[in-house]
């Protein structure tokens, strides 16, 4: 959790209020740097020691990379926007969660308690609406799809994009995915490798999403094997216990329990997954019994969802440092193979040999290069590639590689990790570091009042309450809607202002470090570090009590102050 930040000047800064963005300028920086950091040192080692064969991870071209990219063909205007990636059985809610983000329908949508959904759908942002047919998708040099081709055109012809113009997907890309089957029906083939396929968008996605249903928390053979292919990314997955408003508190405990046992057998992870419990589409709660808990719920789930822009240029630096050391270890091994082949008679021999033993071949490559056994690939999957191969025709280890990768780890990317923003950095070196770019949109939050059996205050009396009803009155309510226009030129992402722009706009009011602290304190109300637009017009509140009519910062808020919503 994020506490009250460093004050790290006592006056405030005079700065424009056209400041540029932070989030467009960090993604823009970093992709820039990382592009020139895979071109030069990654990128050769990879194509000498065979990586997109071994790992089944195509090279990476700079349309991977780019921060801003023009869509000509599909006449579209994008950036590099963060990708959610949703999996899950047939009837858990998937679409239907797509439909309640965005606030309508979309081009291709498919909604009912059959297995509806039979492709996997992108959903990009774009003038008009319409679907794209996933082989145009696929050879369009201009989109990151192009990896895609090697699944072949069974399916190329289940994959399609969804065009539409959308505030969300200005921000985020979604990607749908077919209801993984269970029982019998998880026998038909579908033509092409799912679990490969979900492979492929995962190692992409910014954040995976595992949806489940109260009703049916059995996790099928082909959920299991898209679930294990998702090793190495257990930093991204969330799930969601969906549809949880049609079973009372009790039995909603006793599914929680049981899809937490589920799931500790399923991923290998010593963490505990982080679990969201709720119903995640429009209509209202059936079972109002846990309304309370399922509204926190989704609020710290929209949360998660609003801030993926902030974090895409960390996400893009954790993505190459994993990719490199995988890069790194598979130069190791391949380099030791080739060094064990005889020069001239019995290298099928020695070869067969080599792949038998080669749990101790990784055991003598590990101890050898100081190596971390995470960095190793699967021994079954590697070993049957082997069997197609010739080690007589590998590449000898060059340290020469070794070391430019090295310099990466341990020089490039430190120093890159420096331009990005921290609690250390005043408002004018981070406006150094982000430069001056556009201005990135926001991850909008559904509004949720009337799903949760509650009313708009707008709805039931545009004049707001009055002072007798203490359980919905708000002294503040007129500053509010005042002081909505300043809060949304703020820029806030999701509905919620990060750290450093509370920061900012406090130490404008030029107060000192101390009453600066008192205020973030009493402001702050759920202590996320963050500001939405009712902790921010309290924090303007008390900086204006002190500053226009000299009264002293209270100990503690009057329940008048407080926000219903955070009573």
């Amino acid at each position: 959790m994020h506490q009250n930040p460093g004050w790290a000047a006592e006056n405030g800064s005079t700065a424009s209020g056209g400041a540029p963005d932070e989030l467009a300028g960090r993604t823009a920086v970093i992709t820039a740097r990382l592009k020139q950091l895979y071109r030069k040192s990654v990128y050769p080692v990879e194509k000498k020691y065979k990586y997109d064969y071994f790992y089944e991870s195509p090279l990476m071209t700079d349309i991977e990379f780019d921060a801003q990219v023009c869509f000509s063909q599909f006449s579209l205007r994008d950036t590099a926007k963060p990708q959610v990636l949703l999996v899950g059985q047939y009837s858990v809610g998937k679409t239907s969660f797509i439909r309640y983000l965005l606030g309508r329908d979309f081009p291709g949508q498919r909604i009912g308690p059959e297995p509806t959904t039979d492709r996997f759908t992108v959903l990009i942002n774009g003038p008009e609406e319409r679907t794209i047919p996933g082989n145009a998708l696929s050879v369009h040099p201009d989109l990151p799809f192009r990896g895609l081709e090697r699944f072949g055109v069974s399916f190329l012809s289940r994959f399609e994009g969804s065009q539409m113009p959308s505030s969300v997907l200005r921000s985020v890309t979604l990607v749908d995915t077919p209801g993984i089957l269970s029982g019998e029906k998880q026998r038909t083939n579908r033509g092409y490798d799912f679990t490969k396929v979900v492979a492929w968008f995962a190692e992409r996605a910014d954040l995976i999403i595992l949806l489940f249903d109260a009703h049916k928390l059995d996790i099928s053979d082909e959920l299991k094997g898209a679930i294990d292919v998702l090793k190495g990314h257990e930093d991204k997955i969330r799930c969601i216990l969906n549809k949880a408003d049609q079973i009372d508190r009790q039995q909603l405990m006793r599914v929680y329990g049981a899809l937490l046992w589920s799931l500790g057998k399923t991923m290998t992870s010593p963490e505990v997954a982080r679990v969201y419990v709720g119903s995640f589409w429009q209509e209202p709660l059936k079972n109002l019994d846990n309304s309370e808990l399922f509204e926190m719920e989704e609020k710290d789930l929209m949360k998660d969802l609003a801030v993926l822009p902030r974090q895409s240029a960390v996400r893009k630096i954790n993505e190459l440092v994993k990719r490199i050391r995988k890069v790194k270890t598979l130069a190791y091994i391949i380099g030791h193979l080739k060094s064990e082949m005889p020069a001239l008679m019995g290298k099928e021999k020695k070869q067969a040999k080599l792949i038998a033993d080669l749990p101790n071949v990784f055991r003598t490559i590990l101890k050898k290069y100081n190596l971390a056994p995470g960095d190793f690939p699967d021994i079954a999957s590697f070993s049957a590639k082997l069997r197609e191969t010739k080690f007589a025709d590998f590449s000898t280890l060059s340290q020469k590689h070794i070391d430019g990768l090295d310099s990466v780890l341990n020089a490039d990317i430190p120093q890159l990790m420096e331009e990005l923003p921290s609690e250390k950095d005043s408002p004018e070196t981070l406006r150094a570091k982000m430069g001056t770019v556009p201005a990135m949109s926001n991850v909008p939050i559904p509004k949720t009042g009337n799903k949760y059996g509650k009313q708009d205050q707008s709805e039931s009396n545009p004049f707001g309450y009055a002072q007798e009803d203490e359980a919905h009155y708000w002294a503040l309510q007129d500053s509010a809607d005042r002081l909505k226009s300043s809060f949304e030129a703020l820029g806030p992402e999701g509905g919620f202002l990060s750290t450093q722009k509370a920061r900012d706009v406090l130490v404008k009011t030029g107060l000192t470090k101390d009453q600066l602290r008192q205020i973030w304190n009493l402001s702050d109300m759920d202590r996320d570090g963050l500001f939405d637009h009712e902790e921010y017009v309290v924090a303007m509140f008390l900086c204006d009590a002190v500053i226009q009519k000299g009264r002293p910062i209270p100990a503690e808020l009057p329940r008048s102050v407080i926000p219903p919503s955070k009573r």
